[in-house]
């Protein structure tokens, strides 16, 4: 490649949608470019245009509505020739997608197919650009996982997505983006679905593989902590435009633009609620306080009651499909949730987060245990008695475009639970709709859009309206504010605060962000291998933790800071174990040394 020449290069680039109320302009008049070997990240609120413009680069953005007005987009070639993907036929984008440039995906579930094992859809590429034969396939498949850190890799390769939960799913995203090892890596969004320490480890992986093999990277995020660590230049995008471009320090420490200093502002850091007992409300972009943020204050009276709760899923094997073993994801998880207070159940993809909260709602069928909500055992009801008390409980999943019907306007969506529970007529739901919709930052006119009309934020937004439709009790909020940029997300946990304070709502919240964890929490629960291993007030779990576990996830948060980067040192993270153990196995009891008052930490068990 000529000295100089970029290798992608955006040229007043124009994107638009064509939709029942006219032309919307998603990207107007964008120019920047990517140097070989350099990590260009993209920053913006949701719905900024931010994914647009790489989906535009990759030509995918025409399946996606949209069409490309005007503008180009200039790629070079290994031989030095310089191609406009904007008119580049069908044959050319085929080897350039996904072999000199690789994608990784905002959602996951969307990008994989349902009907494919993930083996036959990591080695299709490798098949296909690389004229791999099948073994050669398998073996970098293998190899791909491992990098990754999903642990059983082996076994994984003969899943399906829907067998993998949301952080394993993005992983192998992330495996299939590296295969072909491309030129050009665009990541949208793709640490938002896994945690810190596995977080830590891709963003590593990552600028380990641009440091060996010259890849440029195209780093699409709303985490400024993210940005801090990856990138050597900063675009930040508005409303479709670029408002500010520069070197990685220079938007950090002297940014020009108001946009750019309210987003670096509203970012939350480790360590602001030191000192502070309760949770506290976020700075919001562009809103000057008159007054300190109220604390929110948890009340007396236990609303949740978990006692040794159990889950276990079977491994079905041989001919006849007998279990041979089980997963062992929920393990003698036992904990209290009072009214009004938020619980957050942190650690790494797969440690049993998820499982545990829907087996709390009996989403999932636990084995053993029991889930006591006012007074009474859910475990032990039935029909119409669990239909009732499933009013009070309700759930925000992680992956809202699964979680959405994409057949369906979104209005449709959100009043369902009040047709299921007869509360109103048609018009009252239609404005409790559109209040829910105001109140989690939605304009009313989207009510009347499908699910693949909005950002992947906006999606995660609709998915929180519907939540609070029936003014639950108890909300267990899966990952509920990881696909929202830092001003959405400060929003929405304010709104979740303020709801709390006003309605006594109680949270289970179950997220891997620990600087978001800290601001919203009172109690801290963390999860390894399917069992709690400390548990506490927040104050304790952050600002003197015990486990190893605990202090490992904490050191692995990155820091908003471009001049302390911890991708540059040697991450030291022990393979993760397997959870699935032969049928007939007995684990041990969970045993609990008490710290202090309240905060407790697993003994024997590791």
């Amino acid at each position: 490649m000529p000295d100089g020449q970029p290798l992608v290069s955006f040229e007043n680039l124009r994107v638009e949608f064509e939709t029942n109320s006219g032309v919307v302009v998603g990207v107007e008049d964008v120019s920047f470019h990517i140097n070989p070997g350099e990590t260009v990240c993209v920053v913006g609120e949701s719905g900024s245009g931010k994914s647009v413009s790489s989906l535009s680069l990759m030509r995918l953005i025409e399946y996606g509505g949209g069409k490309i007005a005007s503008g180009k987009l200039n790629f070079t070639a290994a031989d030095g020739t310089v191609n406009d993907l904007t008119d580049a036929d069908a044959d050319l984008m085929r080897t350039i997608r996904g072999n000199q440039i690789g994608m990784i995906f905002q959602e996951p579930m969307t990008s994989l197919n349902p009907v494919f094992t993930v083996g036959r859809q990591l080695t299709e590429g490798l098949r296909v650009h690389k004229k791999m034969s099948r073994t050669a396939a398998e073996a970098r498949a293998l190899e791909l996982l491992q990098r990754v850190r999903i642990p059983e890799p082996e076994r994984r390769l003969t899943q399906y997505p829907h067998e993998l939960s949301g952080g394993m799913r993005q992983r192998v995203m992330i495996a299939m983006a590296l295969a072909c090892e491309p030129r050009l890596l665009i990541a949208d969004e793709p640490t938002t679905a896994l945690d810190v320490t596995i977080q830590a480890e891709i963003l590593s992986l990552i600028n380990r593989l641009k440091e060996e093999t010259g890849t440029a990277v195209l780093f699409i995020t709303h985490d400024m902590a993210v940005v801090a660590q990856m990138a050597d230049r900063v675009v930040v995008m508005f409303r479709g435009n670029l408002v500010e471009e520069g070197p990685v320090t220079e938007i950090f420490n002297n940014p020009k633009e108001e946009y750019t200093r309210a987003l670096l502002a509203a970012v939350p850091k480790l360590g602001e609620m030191t000192g502070k007992a309760n949770p506290e409300p976020m700075a919001i972009m562009g809103e000057t306080r008159t007054e300190p943020p109220k604390p929110i204050i948890a009340g007396i009276e236990t609303l949740l009651e978990v006692k040794n709760l159990t889950t276990r899923y079977p491994v079905k094997g041989g001919l006849l499909r007998r279990t041979v073993a089980n997963v062992h994801a929920v393990e003698d998880v036992s904990f209290t949730l009072k009214r009004g207070e938020t619980l957050s159940l942190v650690g790494e993809s797969g440690c049993g987060k998820s499982s545990a909260g829907r087996s709390v709602l009996r989403l999932e069928e636990p084995l053993s245990g029991e889930v006591v909500i006012n007074g009474v055992n859910i475990l032990e009801m039935s029909g119409s008695d669990l239909h009732e008390a499933r009013r009070n409980m309700q759930m925000i999943f992680q992956d809202p475009f699964a979680s959405l019907n994409p057949t369906r306007k979104v209005v449709d969506q959100v009043i369902e639970p009040m047709i299921n529970y007869g509360i109103g007529k048609r018009s009252e739901m239609r404005e409790r709709a559109r209040q829910l919709f105001d109140r989690c930052g939605l304009n009313e006119t989207f009510l009347d859009r499908y699910p693949h009309e909005f950002s992947g934020g906006q999606r995660q937004r609709v998915a929180i309206a519907r939540a609070l439709a029936l003014n639950p009790k108890l909300i267990v909020a899966d990952e509920a504010v990881s696909a929202l940029d830092v001003s959405v997300q400060a929003q929405v946990l304010n709104l979740m605060m303020e709801l709390q304070a006003e309605l006594e709502l109680s949270y289970l919240f179950i997220s891997h962000d620990m600087a978001v964890v800290e601001r919203v929490s009172h109690q801290v629960a963390v999860m390894y291998l399917g069992r709690i291993v400390e548990i506490g007030p927040r104050a304790a779990i952050f600002e003197n933790p015990q486990h190893d576990y605990t202090r490992t996830l904490l050191s692995a948060v990155p820091r908003p800071d471009p001049h302390d980067r911890q991708i540059d040192k040697e991450l030291n993270f022990k393979p993760i174990p397997s959870p699935i153990f032969p049928v007939g196995y007995t684990p041990s009891p969970s045993r609990y040394r008490e710290v202090s008052p309240g905060h407790r930490v697993l003994e024997g068990v590791q």
